[in-house]
């Protein structure tokens, strides 16, 4: 039944949009009906509840490269064994990774770490609300900052993610491809409800996690569309091995790195641990690889 309707209040909707443009009775009729859909189809998640501004930065560093149920089940798990920031900031990177385990991407956890020791250190242990401080954050850039303020504190921001683009090329640009994130920022901040900005976008990302089973097709008309490389051989891949390793053994000889994983091109497996050493994961020194405390 939702369906039927539906395919007719886009029709009306989009010929509306064209007539008369952004105007007030627009933007109600849009965030109506995504807010109709949201009361009947609210997903359930625990970093929506008890909502901190902790427990939100936490959510949005993870949610950035990994699926909601994933991360769901690490939410959880992840703020039991490091509450706060005191205890995160103070808390061994080897220990952070191993309650990382499982959700990729281990440099977020690093960041995390940094990100709780600069709060303690300059923000008396309080997450700044600003968008230009969160951005100074490391792994953290316009769009994360803006999710953190209106998250953690309802304030209205204007930002795109994967679902909300969805959303919006669906309702506003649904016979355009190679659809520019600046032609649907404007958009979203005309759009957005400055009332209750946290509800509204939970209600744009359900949105859009419907409309990805039901147009996948949506998500290749966006120019900023990129398919994924596989992860198996990837760097990627041998990366998270890698630190697996260390995070058991705590030290290792290049060489006996190298034989684990099972790497011939050395080339390849210098440049990874040059990386890692980079982003703070590891020292090397007289080809002994240590985990940074």
């Amino acid at each position: 039944m939702f369906r039927i309707s539906e395919n007719l209040f886009i029709t009306d909707f989009y010929k509306s949009y064209k007539e008369k443009g952004l105007i007030n009775e627009v933007i109600n009729s849009f965030q109506n009906f995504i807010y109709e859909y949201f009361t009947n189809h609210k997903r359930k998640f625990p970093f929506r509840e008890n909502i901190t501004p902790y427990n939100v930065l936490v959510s949005e560093i993870m949610l950035q490269q990994t699926q909601t149920e994933r991360v769901s089940e690490k939410f959880l798990k992840f703020t039991e064994k490091f509450p706060n920031f005191l205890t995160l900031s103070q808390a061994p990177l080897d220990v952070i990774l191993r309650e990382w385990k499982g959700l990729g991407y281990n440099r977020r956890a690093v960041a995390l770490k940094k990100i709780a020791e600069i709060v303690i250190r300059d923000y008396n242990g309080e997450l700044p609300d600003s968008k230009e401080i969160l951005e100074s954050f490391p792994q953290i850039g316009h769009n994360t900052a803006s999710s953190i303020i209106t998250f953690a504190f309802n304030k209205p921001t204007a930002f795109i993610e994967t679902n909300v683009r969805r959303v919006y090329i669906y309702f506003f640009f649904p016979k355009k491809i190679n659809v520019h994130d600046k032609e649907i920022l404007p958009i979203v901040k005309l759009t957005v409800d400055k009332n209750n900005p946290r509800e509204w976008y939970y209600a744009l990302m359900d949105y859009g996690v419907m409309l990805k089973r039901t147009h996948p097709e949506l998500n290749k008309k966006s120019v900023h569309y990129r398919k994924q490389a596989p992860f198996k051989g990837s760097s990627r891949q041998i990366r998270g091995k890698l630190l697996k390793m260390l995070i058991d053994a705590k030290t290792l000889d290049i060489l006996e790195i190298q034989k684990r994983i099972k790497i011939n091109d050395s080339k390849r497996l210098e440049k990874i641990l040059y990386q890692l050493e980079k982003e703070g994961f590891i020292t090397i020194k007289e080809n002994i690889v240590k985990l940074v405390k």
